[in-house]
């Protein structure tokens, strides 16, 4: 585009105007997103004399943790029907619409867990084609050529996930407090809804982004693509009704098959890559070795991190003095700490790695993220120990919180960019949704290891998760040069690997 042309056009904050479509569609899907999450877990544990589930929070922590694994899981899916049916726009359209219809389900003020059980549902499905294409749909609002402008336009994007995540759970929580639970969804089905209207009312601005699929099916793949589907559909509810008519059906027991099948997956997609026929050079396959210690990695930072809208949210609500400054604040307040500390550090960190360069490698930041991370559980299991004896101040939450988005930018950034640069020439689409996987896997087996807490107190069950991440930080450590030689960083590009 002419550069006066582009100077006589309105902008957002020197970007394209469809930008702020995004961006504002963004903040309110995750302010409908972070909103639930908040109080999802203290509703489910909640007794049903005061509109709760009544549900042990062992089986809560499950079940949030299925939940959160879900909605990574389904990217992959989602990312596909857009590049093969629908398209990026349409896809966004179709996700906002039905995450909304399951925010209003979980609204429905009724004494069954069946409109809760159909709004998770919906906004899994729907979330599985939002999150992944209106990130993609960002990326295409600039010319090929134009990375600078592209890069910093992401990170106008990114801001406005921190900015839903951290408003949410203050609105949503207050407005749930006193047992109001479903005051506090149906919030997050207005948040939805406005985002909706914020897409259709801007969508002119988009001026055609994402509007045909990027390899759309023949004729003959969608029939197969739609017998497939119904097949599986079919296979799914009946084998669900079938588990259910058998009496044995219960919460726990589904929330561990889900896990086992979660943590398959990532099982056999490595297996697919490095064992079928894709013609990986010899870099290729040592750099998807690699990669495999770092996904493990990844999915223990994610098992401990992604407990605080559980076991953290239930140690806010039952162990901690809910005061700040003299203010009285709600459980689910405690979540906004995170994405305001994130907002505040991200910076700093991107300065330290620039400044840094290459004298640490992915292995160590890994490393260095998942120690922290243990850390910030050791913290805990002293909170623990010390609230035996009443309530304590909420400020070691706070601490806590700190520690983990210390972690948290030593590990997941570097997690997105190690994954695109380790990635095989024949999976370079692909391999996003596999780092997501990781978080998918960790968010699964978090919510099993409330299992645990059967077994010892709950300064031990931190205290045991602590020493997991800590280990596994000075295993990957004591392997971190192995590894970046696997990793074939050493080396020149199109450099002949050694005999």
């Amino acid at each position: 585009m002419p550069s006066g042309r582009r100077a006589r056009e309105k902008t957002f904050f020197g970007h394209p105007r469809g930008l702020a479509t995004l961006f504002g569609t963004e903040i309110w899907e995750r302010f409908s997103w972070y909103g639930l999450r908040a109080i999802l877990a203290t509703f489910m544990a909640a007794s049903p004399a005061i509109g709760g589930l009544g549900l042990s929070q062992q089986t809560a922590q499950a079940v949030v943790g299925i939940y959160g694994a879900l909605i990574y899981l389904v990217a992959l899916p989602g990312g596909w029907i857009a590049d093969r049916v629908l398209g990026a726009r349409r896809a966004v359209l179709w996700g906002a619409s039905v995450i909304m219809c399951g925010h209003i389900s979980m609204a429905v003020p009724v004494e069954t867990g069946a409109f809760v059980a159909l709004g998770l549902l919906l906004i899994i499905a729907g979330t599985g084609l939002m999150k992944p294409n209106i990130s993609t749909m960002v990326g295409k609002l600039y010319p090929q050529d134009d990375d600078a402008r592209r890069d910093a336009g992401f990170s106008i994007f990114y801001m406005s996930i921190n900015i839903g995540a951290f408003i949410a759970p203050l609105v949503v929580g207050w407005l749930a407090s006193g047992n109001r639970w479903h005051l506090g969804f149906g919030a997050a089905a207005v948040g939805m809804a406005l985002g909706l209207a914020q897409y259709v009312l801007g969508r002119r601005h988009l001026k055609g982004v994402g509007e045909r699929p990027g390899h759309r099916l023949t004729p003959r793949e969608r029939r197969h693509f739609g017998l497939a589907a119904a097949v599986a559909a079919l296979v799914t509810c009946g084998g669900l009704a079938v588990w259910t008519a058998s009496g044995t059906f219960d919460l726990d027991t589904f929330a561990l098959v889900m896990t086992l099948f979660i943590v398959a997956v990532p099982v056999f997609y490595f297996g697919y890559i490095l064992l079928g026929s894709h013609n990986l050079t010899d870099d290729e396959h040592s750099r998807m070795k690699a990669y495999i210690w770092l996904f493990i990695a990844a999915a223990i930072f994610w098992m401990i991190y992604d407990l605080a809208p559980t076991v953290l949210l239930f140690f806010a609500q039952n162990k901690t003095d809910l005061s700040l400054f003299g203010i009285r604040i709600t459980p689910a307040t405690t979540q906004s700490f995170n994405p305001l500390f994130i907002m505040i550090f991200v910076p700093l960190f991107a300065a330290l790695w620039v400044r840094l360069g290459n004298r640490v490698t992915a292995p160590h930041k890994f490393s260095v993220g998942l120690f922290i991370n243990g850390l910030s559980f050791m913290i805990m299991a002293l909170a623990a120990k010390l609230a035996e004896s009443g309530r304590i101040t909420v400020w070691w939450l706070v601490l806590v919180y700190l520690v983990q988005v210390f972690g948290e930018l030593s590990l997941s950034p570097v997690g997105l960019s190690v994954t695109t640069k380790l990635a095989p020439e024949a999976f370079k689409s692909q391999m996003l949704g596999l780092w997501f996987i990781s978080i998918s896997v960790g968010d699964a087996v978090g919510g099993q290891t409330g299992r645990l807490r059967n077994h010892m107190s709950e300064p031990a069950y931190f205290l045991t998760l602590a020493l997991i991440a800590v280990v596994a930080s000075l295993v990957l450590l004591a392997f971190a040069g192995r590894l970046h030689t696997m990793m074939r960083e050493h080396r020149p590009p199109n450099t002949a690997p050694p005999p």
